[in-house]
């Protein structure tokens, strides 16, 4: 999905898109960048959008690993079923869903959450149940690594992840973005 379709999309649906620009190649960098690919065996991506951090990911992921992408927004959807990697896992369902579809494919945890989800645009009480079932899904001293434009969810994610939580911020991203990296 080139820049023009992905903003004519995220302002036909900016509350599932949550931006109007794909993310930079440096907030790919930063989103991915503290995953263990070693040892990683599930991966899993809410908000996966146009697919531009998928595609990070998987240029590193182990032949071993499995990576399961959760996208709700029918256009995304389309995009990401274009990209072609046999160990990439599409589906078409809310974040909430996180435990029952990694059962459905035969994981019982996750080692590695990485989110996009415009957790702002999200109804209070669904961003709460994302956040927990997303804590209850990972394996102990799993990651999960989160971007969002604003401080709003600092709080929220170092009360689920027990203050295990660092901050970042990249600039080179329009907007500007923090990271939080927070271990279960």
């Amino acid at each position: 999905m080139d820049r023009f379709k992905f903003f004519r999309e995220a302002i036909r649906d900016i509350k599932t898109a949550g931006t109007i620009f794909p993310s930079s190649r440096f907030l790919c960098k930063r989103m991915v960048k503290n995953i263990d690919y070693n040892t990683a065996k599930v991966i899993v991506e809410f908000g996966p959008g146009n697919g531009i951090i998928t595609k990070h990911i998987l240029k590193r992921i182990q032949p071993h690993t499995t990576l399961i992408t959760f996208e709700v927004n029918d256009k995304f959807f389309e995009s990401l079923e274009k990209i072609k990697h046999p160990q990439l896992i599409i589906e078409k369902v809310s974040a909430e869903e996180v435990t029952p579809i990694l059962q459905k494919h035969g994981f019982e945890k996750a080692d590695c959450i990485v989110s996009s989800l415009p957790f702002t645009n999200i109804p209070v009480e669904i961003s709460d149940r994302i956040l927990a079932n997303a804590y209850d899904a990972m394996v102990d001293d799993g990651l999960f690594v989160q971007y969002q434009y604003s401080l709003t969810y600092y709080k929220k994610l170092k009360k689920v992840f027990k203050d295990k939580v660092k901050l970042s911020f990249e600039l080179f991203n329009i907007p500007p973005a923090f990271v939080y990296i927070a271990k279960k």
